[in-house]
């Protein structure tokens, strides 16, 4: 049941009375992933989101201080991706539905005497979700002291690995994405149906873009016919060895950092 996420950091498998007795639980660091279900192009898995949310976390619990208390909740494996619903397979929930169901799972969290929440999000399309319900939370109980973070946004090599046009359009299902689930979860790459596909005409000369400080609202079967932003085909176990590696170690950083971190006060 706890996939990558070590059976002792894992909070469903703890009781109630290994939770009501917790030393120090202002100060216990509970991790909710958060990915999603959706298309990754004809050669990946809809849950490349999902296994990246919860092998990030896996693997920095794994790697962490033992003397660091921190738990992770299973993985929120659906998110807001509607973006994507023109591919088969996709499930999305609105971001009504997503606030509502990560609202109520923080107000347990709370409930239950911690008062340190981690939003880890693997998924594109809603990391301002996140943000909305964790600024909520903390306005209703200041207390509460939540982090809403994205997977990717820590440090990690992929500006040593991935070509420029990769590092500015690779954003779905490309290099770094097929490289980390070769890696990952190899048994379920299709790498005889990887493609490379960039998005058509974007704006030039132009302050907009597809992502960025500018961005342009966009639905992924504009951009791309087979899901793909971004070249698959030059994806390798190595260079996905290379980014997990990266990103776990700056995730026990960031952990440490949230375990110490006090809310700054007046």
């Amino acid at each position: 049941m706890h996939n990558f996420i070590p059976p002792d950091r894992f909070f469903p498998y703890l009781t109630w009375q290994d939770i009501e007795t917790m030393p120090d639980q202002e100060n216990v660091v509970i991790i909710q992933p958060v990915g999603s279900i959706e298309q990754h192009g004809p050669h990946l898995p809809l849950i490349v989101d999902s296994a990246i949310a919860t092998y990030a976390t896996g693997k920095a619990l794994a790697k962490l201080d033992r003397n660091i208390p921190a738990y992770a909740l299973p993985t929120q494996y659906y998110g807001k991706s509607n973006e994507h619903w023109h591919f088969p397979g996709t499930i999305t929930l609105s971001a009504q539905t997503l606030m509502a169901v990560l609202t109520e799972i923080g107000e347990s969290i709370y409930r239950s005497g911690f008062r340190k929440l981690v939003f880890l999000n693997a998924h594109g399309g809603q990391p301002q979700v996140l943000e909305i319900v964790a600024r909520d939370l903390h306005q209703k109980y200041e207390d509460f002291l939540l982090f809403p973070l994205f997977a990717w946004r820590v440090p990690n090599p992929c500006e040593e690995l991935l070509t420029q046009k990769e590092l500015e359009l690779g954003i779905h299902a490309g290099d770094a994405e097929t490289s980390v689930m070769l890696s990952m979860l190899p048994d379920v790459v299709r790498m005889d149906k990887a493609v490379c596909e960039y998005p058509q005409g974007l704006p030039e000369d132009s302050m907009l873009s597809m992502e960025g400080n500018l961005p342009f609202t966009w639905l992924t079967r504009e951009l791309s016919r087979s899901g793909v932003l971004g070249d698959a085909k030059v994806a390798t176990k190595e260079k996905g060895d290379r980014i997990l590696e990266g990103v776990t170690d700056s995730w026990v950083q960031v952990i440490k950092d949230i375990y110490q971190f006090r809310q700054p006060s007046q």
